[in-house]
């Protein structure tokens, strides 16, 4: 789970009297959540946007123009920014907000995670199967090991094993989204080899994590204490 940065929480606090805005804190990688007042890194947070018309907008790729609107990457959270009208205190004006905001945000974030995935593949970082899962793992070549929620978990099990304590493990997908994502029919195991795109789909990976409803398949991330988190 993404810790949130307390240190310094004063010293960056982004409040309505500082006429500071919440995208100019003191560290470049840090945002506070309009809902908790929690500064934390970038990964662990959605940017949202006021749109022309003054309608709250999404924008997981942190791109579109104006000023940003930060929420924890968590379901409950982003509940609260909705029922308590948060994004119009922050934006300090009237908008407009989907009631089904949360689905519509997880339901972005999973298609990042299967676009991610998709890159990886495209790239070469990426190979699938539990055989060829196994033998990378063996040679010590992963940076990632991605199962199927839904997977059987003695094949789970037996990967987390030899992955040991420096590899990072997630389930983001269900095998059939896992399988639609790599143009197969059928998937259930993933490795992606060390670099930046295993980073970034980590990262989204625990994201989706934080925003996926419970009781839904999908979403499961486990990091181990020896792995590391690079933000990009």
């Amino acid at each position: 789970m993404l810790q949130a940065v307390t240190a310094m929480v004063d010293q960056i606090d982004t409040g309505p009297d500082t006429g500071v805005e919440d995208e100019a804190l003191a560290s470049p990688t840090l945002r506070r959540c309009i809902v908790t007042r929690a500064a934390l890194e970038k990964p662990a947070l959605i940017r949202f946007v006021i749109d022309p018309e003054g309608k709250v907008t999404p924008d997981l790729k942190e791109k579109l123009p104006g000023r940003g609107l930060w929420v924890t990457a968590d379901r409950a959270i982003l509940a609260q920014a909705v029922a308590k009208n948060a994004f119009s205190k922050a934006a300090k004006q009237s908008v407009k907000v989907d009631p089904t905001l949360a689905d519509r945000v997880a339901d972005l974030a999973k298609r990042e995670v299967m676009d991610l995935i998709g890159l990886a593949k495209k790239s070469g970082q990426l190979i699938a199967g539990f055989e060829k899962v196994e033998a990378r793992l063996r040679a010590g070549s992963i940076g990632l090991l991605i199962a199927a929620s839904d997977g059987a978990e003695d094949g789970r099990g037996k990967l987390a094993r030899l992955a040991g304590s420096g590899v990072e493990i997630c389930a983001p997908l269900n095998a059939a989204d896992l399988a639609h994502a790599l143009g197969r029919d059928h998937a259930v195991h993933a490795a992606i080899r060390p670099g930046n795109i295993a980073t970034r789909i980590a990262t989204a990976a625990r994201r989706l994590a934080g925003l996926s409803a419970v009781g839904t398949t999908g979403g499961e991330t486990e990091t181990p204490k020896t792995a590391k988190t690079r933000t990009n």
